[in-house]
Formats: structure tokens, C-alpha cells, sequence
């Protein structure tokens, strides 16, 4: 078991009303990677600069990710800057240095086109179209994206989407891509385009996942706590991801248990800056989460005669 994650590698400055860090750790691979590997191993593939800090390396090899396909390029690490006011809601970018992932062109290894599992993190969706020519018979396709990539390169992207088994996106790029301002409808009108399944997320609003035959509603955990949402959206998709790679099915039931799982990996995510929570959370800790969003999602039948 193991899932390749395609995506980026970063350093976030990033300033919250809790407080702020600068030049941490991040990038959606490592968010990801950080995340997934609770549940299965992980193989990275991404691009850092010869600036990236050792420790930052050190801090994923000990987390046992297998970042034998992370490459180093002569150059700086790609780098972001943003900001959260009082809604942690929405991010205000600050700086964006592509660096040297502005060449970055993912060239897999022979063991990595044997993956079965297949995260392709939000990056060019023509990049994603060049990992999906070089693995060879994937059993799990998943995808994510950003709001650039739909209006720039749309094209591109319903092919990755159409490609992948299930592809996940905010509730604000469901819409900018189908045209419609409801959530379902949106999300009908990407099924009828020829997307497998579609899972919407809705930040501290829960998340959907949507299929020709089937709907699930998970709520997110009611967090008190909440330091820095960055990378979030990644930690959720590393949980989902990683889960299903451990159990190797696509069954409905399973798909819905690693939405919590998804959920319980962003509600840790999000207590600190930067992913190192997710380097040091054990796996009862995620347990416990996962009971506490279960309890909150189950629901007793309704008696109405």
C-alpha cells in the first residue's frame, strides 16, 4: 500500500490573529504527505530550491514520508505569503515567488508509475495530465485544483477531472466551474461533464461528496481552538486519501468513513501553524476525533407515524 502525492513544497510566512510564522514549512504536498501517512505510506514527488531548510527535509523523512522524489534544483524554494483577518474563512495572499516550481515537470521513476493510489495535489492541471500518461493502472485517482487553474486553464482540467475517480474542490470553485450558484446543482452539472465523483468542501461547514446514484453530508468538527487554516483543504484530502488507500476499496461506506477520517486529519491541521501538528499527532489522538464527528454525525430514525 502506498499513495503518490504530486503537488508543491513551500515555505508559508503566514500571519493569523493568533499570531504568525515565517517561512515555515508548506506547499500541498507536505500538507498531504503529512496527513496521509497515518493511515498508508507515502511517496512525494514536488521541486525545492538549494535554500530549502535541512530541518524541514529531516522533519518529513521522520514523519516516513519517501520524499526520494523530491528533487533539489539550484534556485529558491517556491514561497507564498497570505493573511486571515477575523474570518479565517478566506486567506489574503500577500506574495506568491513561483521560484524554481515555475519548471517544475514531474518525471516519475519506474516504482512511482506502479502506484495504485494517486494524489494529484493542486498544481497546472497540464502537469497533472503528465502524471496521469506516466502512471500506469492507478485503482484510485484522486485530484484537487485552485480557482486559477478554472479560469485559466479549463480545458485542461475537466480532462484531469473526468480522468480521476474523485476530485475535490471548495464549494467557490464548484461554482466558478459549473456556472451555478447551488452547491448540488453544480455539482450535477460536473457529473453530467463526466466526473466520477465530486467531493465539496465546505470548510467549518462540513463537506459533500456527490455521485450519480449516491449523496453524503460530513459535518467538521466544532473547533474551539482554531490557529491557522492553512493547508487545511490538504490535511482533509490526505486523511481521505490515505484512508482509502489502506482499506483498497471504493465503496460507498468506506468513502464516507474516509471523509471523517478527512475531517478529523484538518480539525488537527488547523491548531497550529504550519504541518508539524500533523508530524506529532498520534493515532489515538485522530481516533478520538473521529468519534467526536461521528457522535456529531450520527443521526437516530425519526419516528413520524
Amino acid at each position: 500500500m502506498s499513495v503518490l502525492v504530486v503537488g508543491s513544497v513551500a515555505l508559508d510566512s503566514v500571519r493569523t490573529p493568533n499570531g504568525s510564522v515565517e517561512e515555515a514549512l508548506g506547499g500541498s504536498a507536505s500538507y498531504f504527505s503529512l496527513a496521509a501517512r497515518h493511515f498508508t505510506d507515502v511517496q512525494m514527488v514536488a521541486v525545492v530550491g538549494d535554500d530549502f531548510p535541512a530541518q524541514s527535509r529531516e522533519l518529513l523523512v521522520a514523519s516516513g514520508v519517501d520524499v526520494g522524489g523530491l528533487s533539489t534544483k539550484p534556485g529558491r524554494t517556491f514561497r507564498w505569503a497570505g493573511e486571515y483577518g477575523a474570518d479565517l474563512s478566506y486567506a489574503k495572499t500577500l506574495a506568491t515567488e513561483l521560484n524554481v516550481f515555475a519548471a517544475f515537470h514531474p518525471a516519475l521513476t519506474p516504482r512511482q508509475r506502479k502506484a495504485e493510489t494517486v494524489f494529484l495535489a493542486n498544481i497546472d492541471p497540464e502537469l497533472q495530465l503528465e502524471v496521469l500518461d506516466q502512471v500506469e493502472s492507478p485503482r484510485l485517482v484522486a485530484c484537487d485544483t485552485m480557482n486559477y487553474w478554472i479560469t485559466s486553464k479549463r480545458d485542461a482540467l475537466l480532462e484531469v477531472m473526468r480522468r480521476a475517480d474523485v476530485c475535490l474542490l471548495n464549494d467557490e470553485e464548484a461554482r466558478l466551474l459549473s456556472g451555478d450558484a447551488q452547491v448540488p446543482r453544480a455539482a450535477r452539472m460536473l457529473l453530467d461533464q463526466g466526473v466520477k465523483r465530486l467531493l465539496v468542501k465546505k470548510g467549518e461547514h462540513g463537506a459533500m461528496l456527490f455521485g450519480q446514484d449516491e449523496r453524503f453530508f460530513c459535518p467538521a468538527y466544532p473547533h474551539e481552538k482554531l490557529v491557522d487554516p492553512t493547508g487545511a483543504g490538504d490535511a482533509f484530502a490526505g486523511g481521505f486519501v490515505g484512508y482509502l488507500d489502506s482499506v483498497r476499496t471504493g465503496e460507498i461506506m468506506p468513502l464516507r468513513q474516509a471523509m471523517i477520517c478527512g475531517t478529523a486529519l484538518a480539525s488537527l491541521c488547523v491548531e497550529a501553524f504550519s504541518p508539524r501538528r500533523l508530524a506529532e499527532i498520534t493515532r489515538e489522538e485522530i481516533g478520538e476525533r473521529v468519534k467526536v464527528i461521528r457522535t456529531i454525525a450520527h443521526m437516530p430514525e425519526v419516528a413520524l407515524d
